[in-house]
Formats: C-alpha cells, sequence, structure tokens
C-alpha cells in the first residue's frame, strides 16, 4: 500500500493538490482512515484515526498522532473538529451512512467534511472494478459514485458541496493533460467538500 505512493508520484501530488483546493486553511482536523499518513503528514492534520495497526505504526513514524478507532464508532467529543478528510476510505466502510453521521456528531456547526474517493464511474473506477478479485488491496472494496457520496452526505446533514477533479494519468487521452478542475465527471479521482448546516 504505502509503496504504491512512492511508484505513483505523480497521482500522488495530484491527489494532494485537489485536496488541497477544498481543505480549511486553518481549524483544527481530523483524517479518519489515515491509513499510514501518506495524506494526514503533508497537510498538517492533527490526528489520524486508523483501525490497522501495521498502517497506524508507520504514519505515527511520519509524526502523526494517529489514534485506533473505525469510521462508524468515533471516539471523539460532539462538535471538536472543524473538519474531518477521507481519502479513499470510504470503499472500506462497512456502513457509510453511519460512518458520515457519525463524523457530523465530532464536526462544529458550520465544519467540513471533505472526502477524496476513486469514482466508480471514471476511468480508474471501472478498471479497479473489473480487477478488485485479484488484488490484495482492493479485493473487498465498495467504490462510490460522486452521486452516491452526495447522497449519504446529505442524510447525514451536510449540503453547499463543491467538487475538484483530478486529471490523472490514466484518464489522459491526447490532447489533455493532467491538471485539477472544478466538479466531476472526468478526473478518476475527485474530492467532494460538504458543510455541516447551521440548521442540522
Amino acid at each position: 500500500y504505502d509503496k504504491w505512493f512512492d511508484r505513483h508520484k505523480v497521482e500522488y501530488a495530484l491527489e494532494l493538490k485537489a485536496i488541497k483546493e477544498l481543505l480549511p486553511k486553518g481549524g483544527l482536523g481530523v483524517e479518519v482512515g489515515a491509513g499510514t499518513g501518506r495524506f494526514t503528514q503533508p497537510l498538517g492534520i492533527s490526528l489520524g484515526v486508523e483501525p490497522s495497526e501495521a498502517m497506524r505504526s508507520i504514519a505515527i513514524s511520519r509524526g502523526v498522532n494517529a489514534v485506533d478507532g473505525t469510521a462508524e464508532s468515533l471516539s471523539l467529543d460532539n462538535g471538536s473538529y472543524d473538519f474531518a478528510l477521507f481519502v479513499t476510505a470510504d470503499c472500506f466502510f462497512d456502513e457509510p451512512e453511519l460512518a458520515f453521521k457519525e463524523v457530523h456528531r465530532v464536526l462544529k456547526t458550520g465544519g467540513f467534511i471533505i472526502v477524496g474517493l476513486i469514482d466508480k464511474n471514471s476511468k480508474l473506477g471501472k478498471k479497479y472494478e473489473k480487477n478488485k478479485s485479484g488484488s490484495k488491496f482492493y479485493k473487498n472494496a465498495q467504490f462510490h459514485s460522486v452521486e452516491e457520496i452526495r447522497s449519504y452526505l446529505e442524510v447525514a446533514g451536510f449540503g453547499n458541496f463543491e467538487c475538484r477533479q483530478a486529471i490523472l494519468p490514466a484518464d489522459v487521452d491526447e490532447g489533455l493533460e493532467s491538471a485539477i478542475k472544478q466538479g466531476y465527471g472526468v478526473g478518476s479521482f475527485v474530492v467532494m467538500r460538504g458543510q455541516k448546516k447551521v440548521d442540522a
């Protein structure tokens, strides 16, 4: 898992850039499903929650304050964070609806949720879905579309959505350069930001 980022430096850089465009510039943040800290650390996020002890230990070695926990049951206080980040964690949730409701609980009113996902309707998403039975990492993954994630977030009490898409090398046809663009529908890696409603 961790070596993927070393082998795919362009993709990793584009994913980071897309997240940075929608990540709040200040405030207290948490990454849920922080993995080995590949995003938590460079983005300066104060806390990472990760159920895998092996991944968590790598994150800690990177200087991340990483703790044990799952998205569906966070040991965090109500209204204690300004933003929460998920990066390709949605496809491993046992209960996506519960995970997003949990994050809604721990965010302050007006706080942001930022979800980075491989869009299942994208070129790369379709490839991963087709080949996941032979993948060590994605064998049990349940990929989602942008519309599905937005629906889950709306049910959880989020609104005011905004998206960025990273046009990865896997997406590029002749004449199309790797880049970050608004919206979704072209890039395989999509970042969606939602805001906890004031009246929720």
